[in-house]
């Protein structure tokens, strides 16, 4: 049987990507993990990935692990929407939740300014998007979906603002809101899920609309509303829960945007950037016994293994943005050599330079993909002092993805600005 260095192909340019872009064949979802939000390596990658699935494998839209409002403003940007950014880095200068650097950094405007090029060149429906699949944006899409009813469906006004106002007690702090919801017997569950029943009743009358994706994103909104309601409730009750409800709530809005964008003679495809926790198949790590489920678990699921590439990153060494801990401001912070016994460490001794390996679902593979190992997983709070006994999952490589990019060097992105106090956000239980 072949071992893992007969596995490993050479990892020099985008070129080199062949075999994966092979390996994708027609599938209709390629999920592109990271193993840290912070090193430019695992960003640039996944974006000369992405420009190859997009220009040659019709690719209609990228979902990132971003919120809907502001990765929404990146979307109008890049498709050349009128009173829209010229630059999409304007777009994503403007993001203002901590932490602002896995979206507003270098890496992603050189992306984003070539996706608006490459529509620029395109009749107006077969733009690719741009769009948030995460669930903290709670106020934002409040006052986005406020917004937008005032000026297009004024008769649903009166429902968001008795929802807008079951919170405004709360300070928009998710935390407080979750810690008031477990000692009070009443929360505003009703109130944002009797706004979304509104919305989508509406939408059964409507006929036609004259810019059907600025309502969509307005649909869009409120199902993050109520899934943060849902996420902030269940916060308290421990991180399996919240964590669930995090990346169901991913699943289902990939799942919207797969139909939304339904309309033309070939089935859509998406571009799916999260962390290697969310796109990574939980079942193939120790997530599953703590009664977790991840995005790359539900993809899989609903889809099927031929219509999904799991797609994950590791690295050996280098350097990393992140913060100390929630809310901190952004350093840059050494990443030590990867532990002994882990999978980063084996490649480094079995490999050592950067390779892409990739492996079908079925046959023969080598036998360092069936063996659980320590795989690292760097989040937007790193402590490298913890390298010794935490900064890892346990994965079975084979299981958990379908192919995996290996940088044996690293160095940290290049962030758009630095924090400011008031774009912090209150504490969560989940760092990825």
């Amino acid at each position: 049987m072949p071992g893992i260095q007969d596995l490993a192909l050479p990892l020099r340019d985008a070129a080199d990507l062949d075999p994966l872009l092979e390996r994708v064949g027609d599938a209709r979802i390629v999920a592109i993990g990271e193993a840290s939000h912070g090193t430019s390596e695992y960003y640039a990658w996944r974006a000369a990935l992405t420009r190859r699935l997009v220009t040659e494998r019709g690719f209609g839209f990228v979902a990132v692990e971003g919120d809907w409002p502001d990765c929404y403003r990146v979307n109008r940007s890049v498709k050349l929407r009128p009173g829209a950014d010229p630059d999409p880095h304007d777009a994503l200068d403007a993001f203002a939740r901590w932490p602002t650097w896995m979206w507003a950094n270098d890496d992603v405007v050189d992306f984003c300014r070539w996706l608006r090029d490459v529509n620029a060149e395109r009749p107006e429906a077969e733009r690719v998007g741009f769009y948030g699949l995460d669930v903290y944006s709670l106020w934002d899409s409040m006052h986005e979906l406020v917004g937008w009813l005032r000026a297009n469906e004024p008769e649903h006004v009166d429902t968001a603002v008795r929802a807008l106002r079951c919170f405004e007690p709360f300070g928009e702090d998710g935390a407080e809101y979750a810690f008031a919801s477990r000692l009070a017997p009443t929360s505003c569950e009703q109130a944002v899920v009797e706004l979304l029943r509104s919305l989508c009743e509406e939408r059964g009358r409507q006929e036609a609309d004259s810019d059907p994706e600025a309502r969509f994103s307005a649909e869009q909104n409120a199902a993050v509303v109520v899934d943060a309601e849902r996420y902030y409730r269940a916060m308290v009750q421990g991180s399996a829960e919240s964590w669930n409800v995090r990346d169901v709530h991913m699943a289902d809005t990939l799942d919207r945007l797969l139909a939304h964008s339904d309309n033309g003679p070939h089935p859509p495809k998406a571009v799916v950037w999260e962390h290697n926790t969310h796109i990574g198949d939980a079942r193939a790590t120790d997530m599953a016994g703590a009664g977790m489920v991840n995005v790359g678990q539900l993809l899989r699921e609903r889809h099927g293994t031929d219509d999904v590439v799991l797609v994950g990153f590791g690295g050996y060494r280098g350097g990393v943005i992140a913060g100390s801990e929630w809310g901190a401001q952004m350093q840059r912070m050494p990443v030590p050599e990867a532990r002994r016994g882990s999978l980063e460490a084996l490649l480094h001794d079995e490999v050592g330079r950067d390779a892409l390996l990739v492996w079908a679902r079925d046959g023969s593979r080598p036998a360092e993909l069936e063996r659980r190992l320590d795989h690292r997983a760097i989040g937007v709070v790193y402590r490298p002092e913890r390298e010794t006994w935490g900064n890892y999952v346990p994965t079975v490589l084979g299981e958990r993805y379908d192919a995996f990019l290996y940088l044996d060097d690293t160095r940290p992105l290049q962030p758009l600005h630095l924090e400011q106090a008031d774009e912090h956000v209150p504490p969560t239980a989940h760092t990825v």
